[in-house]
């Protein structure tokens, strides 16, 4: 064996790793999944002029379908596996802290936590894309573009007619659900 046909056959080794057509489109099904999902969490978030948009909740939904579907390439046995998403949870958590800012002495002026469980929630779904759990992917993105963009509604609308918490008027304790319209009071 020459030297060519040597490198020639580790190259075509390296790049064994996915036996046939079938494990190659279940991959790109749960990565594509995962990176589409991400993507319409992001634009729904980019809308709201938030820092975390399309490309932050894309690349997070990718990344941790990633991270278990390499393991589960390999064969790797469910306690391993669950490591392996415990490191991914602490990992996004850490992202997520980053996104959690506090301004000022008090409670009142945190901002920044819907950001951050979203992305933990973008996460969770690409970790269900990269598990071949599809159907549980899609049900989890609807239910979360629901919170996301209907609850904030339906707070106004029933404080509309309850009027306001009670805490929202004279003492400024902070909402817990922000409405549409708390953006233009500001």
């Amino acid at each position: 064996m020459t030297w060519w046909d040597e490198a020639a056959s580790t190259i075509a080794a390296e790049f064994s790793d996915v036996g046939d057509v079938a494990q190659l489109t279940r991959i790109l099904v749960r990565l594509l999944l995962a990176a589409v999902l991400g993507f319409a969490l992001g634009f729904e978030r980019e809308q709201q002029g938030k820092a975390a948009g399309v490309r932050t909740h894309m690349l997070v939904a990718i990344g941790s379908a990633l991270f278990v579907l390499v393991p589960q390439q390999t064969g790797i046995v469910p306690a391993d596996m669950s490591r392996v998403i415990q490191g991914l949870v602490a990992g996004v958590g850490f992202l997520c802290a980053g996104t959690i800012l506090k301004q000022g002495r008090d409670e009142r002026h945190v901002q920044g936590l819907t950001t951050a469980a979203g992305l933990w929630m973008t996460a969770a779904i690409g970790m269900a894309c990269g598990l071949g759990r599809e159907v549980t992917a899609i049900l989890s993105a609807l239910l979360a573009l629901a919170v996301l963009s209907l609850v904030p509604r339906l707070v106004a609308l029933i404080e509309r007619m309850v009027g306001p918490p009670n805490g929202n008027g004279g003492n400024g304790k902070p909402r817990v659900i922000a409405s549409p319209d708390d953006e233009t009071k500001r």
